[in-house]
């Protein structure tokens, strides 16, 4: 099964992230693609750099230009191949305790969501 897990913070410290913080993330990634779990993963501007959302609402398409107003700005991407959804969610808790213990202050959120595959169609 292959499941999306993207990144929101809802808290940025005014400090860059630690170097503790980016080597721990790095030794995690290592894992998961050593394990053969994770596929793909990147980072993403904020939404004021060249983000844009198009929406239909009422058989109308709007497109805004970011940044957008929300809070929470989705910064990061990940997919993964795994055996279940659990362990989909053991990856991005990991991930999000990294967060925790080598940058005071982030606070962020992690949603887990299935990839629709052959095996989900009769």
């Amino acid at each position: 099964m292959r499941y999306l897990i993207t990144l929101r913070a809802t808290n940025q410290p005014t400090t860059p992230p630690t170097a503790e913080l980016m080597a721990a993330i790095a030794k995690l990634g290592e894992e998961a693609t050593a394990s053969g779990a994770l596929l793909d993963t990147a980072g993403l501007a904020p939404s004021a750099h060249g983000g844009a959302r198009v929406e239909l609402t009422g058989g109308r398409l709007a497109v805004t230009d970011g940044p957008f107003a929300e809070v929470k700005e989705l910064i990061s991407y990940a997919v993964y191949e795994v055996r279940s959804k659990e362990e989909a969610v053991e990856w991005a808790s990991r991930f999000l305790k990294i967060h925790r213990d080598n940058w005071a202050g982030w606070e962020g959120q992690a949603d887990v969501l299935k990839i629709f595959g052959p095996e989900d169609f009769a």
